[in-house]
């Protein structure tokens, strides 16, 4: 593992849970080995994970970005809702748009600092202000990052700007995971993206492919791979993971039968839906409101339990354990 002297953790006030789940320090749930996937996905009244849009708003305007429709920003008294009616979920997403732009994020984070896990996906622009209030109080922040300096100001935008958050996260001693966007322009990028992952400590490298939807629709064609390239590309890059002895975990998910309608994603106005749903509009499945009403209704009726539960228990994607050879 590359060391740089990073400053002492703080203890994070993240949930407890026992059974046969558990969160590991690549950023990920495992299950036990003696675990029954099967019989864990009949009991389970409530999802594992939710993703909870506290704002729309983005300062950044990425060519593959799916949230590109606006929308008020919940209250605090609507995320307070919220969390009273999550009770059961292990980790919440506090996303976006971009939510270090909340200005109150803080008192959001505060809100479900007790019986949540607490990710944070950012693209870490505000960092340096932020990162320092959300020492203790988030289990790690899932960073957009996609690769060397050119590939990224072409995707995303100002490669710099960035890793002066993600710097600043790591000053904060917050764990940290990066998220890419797999488009075919970027494949060649990928190993070069490990490695700097590896060299900042990341615990986690997710390669997402593109969905066709906000900015996506005027993406070209060409640059939406197949999942037999996908997995071709994955392969190539454990390879190179090896031989380098690089060390954060990897997950690549590419949407099948087996992964569709696995992210429970509750927009600012409380609007849970499954996503993505192939043959819905915008691919977007309601289910009901959080807002006003338990996520334990709203999972009776959402139909991809078993998606959602092998999803993010890694069994319905590619994947590779921190640290692993």
């Amino acid at each position: 593992m590359t060391t740089l002297g990073m400053p002492p953790i703080p203890a994070r006030n993240t949930a407890e849970h026992t059974g046969p789940i558990r969160f590991t320090d690549g950023h990920h749930f495992t299950l036990s080995p003696d675990a029954d996937l099967a019989a864990l996905v009949d009991q389970a009244t409530a999802p594992m994970s939710v993703i909870l849009q506290i704002t729309k708003r983005c300062d950044f305007d990425c060519n593959f970005c799916s949230e590109t429709m606006q929308m008020r920003d919940p209250t605090l008294a609507d995320l307070e809702s919220a969390a009273s009616n999550l009770a059961g979920v292990q980790r919440v997403f506090l996303s976006g748009g971009e939510p270090l732009l909340r200005r109150d994020l803080t008192d959001i984070v505060e809100i479900f600092t007790d019986g949540f896990i607490i990710g944070l996906p950012t693209n870490a622009t505000r960092g340096v202000d932020v990162a320092p209030k959300l020492a203790g109080k988030i289990a790690f922040a899932n960073i957009g990052f996609d690769g060397p300096r050119s590939t990224f100001q072409r995707v995303r935008g100002d490669y710099d700007k960035v890793m002066t958050g993600v710097n600043a996260f790591r000053e904060a001693g917050i764990p940290i995971s990066f998220s890419t966007v797999a488009l075919r322009s970027v494949l060649h990028g990928l190993p070069y993206l490990l490695q700097i992952a590896d060299v900042l400590d990341v615990g986690k490298l997710k390669l997402i492919l593109p969905l066709r939807k906000g900015n996506a629709l005027d993406l070209p064609e060409n640059e939406f791979i197949t999942v037999e390239e996908a997995r071709d590309h994955f392969a190539r890059l454990m390879e190179l993971r090896t031989t380098h002895a690089w060390t954060p975990a990897v997950r690549m998910t590419p949407w099948t039968a087996e992964t569709e309608g696995h992210m429970l994603v509750i927009e600012p106005n409380g609007v849970t839906r499954a996503w993505p749903v192939y043959n819905q509009p915008d691919l977007w499945m309601p289910l009901g409101n959080v807002f006003h009403e338990p996520i334990t209704d709203i999972w009776q009726r959402y139909p991809y339990k078993e998606n959602h539960v092998r999803k993010y228990l890694g069994d319905s994607i590619m994947t590779c354990a921190r640290g692993d050879r």
